[in-house]
């Protein structure tokens, strides 16, 4: 692990992993503050107490932790998939 790196997961509220997967997504401030119809003023603080929780300096360090701690899913990478029962299967 490099310096900076958060070793546990961090305690996130929803709205702050709502906004970890939209900066996962490459989502601006500007942008994901439309989405959520929220001030980019609160989005800026949303990220501020996202990189202080988990220990990360930048967008990029965030989205890696995301990733690490399976907090985001992108394009099939790092996605849990549920075990199939066989009730599930239909002859």
């Amino acid at each position: 692990m490099t310096g900076g790196e958060s070793q546990t997961p961090g305690v996130l509220s929803d709205r702050e992993l709502q906004i970890v997967e939209l900066v996962a997504a490459g989502l601006t401030n500007q942008e994901i503050a439309e989405k959520l119809e929220i001030s980019k003023r609160t989005v800026d603080n949303h990220i501020s107490n996202i990189l202080t929780k988990t220990a990360t300096g930048n967008r990029v360090a965030l989205v890696r932790w995301a990733l690490q701690w399976g907090k985001v899913c992108l394009n099939d990478v790092n996605c849990c998939t549920l075990p199939i029962s066989s009730d599930d299967i239909i002859s």
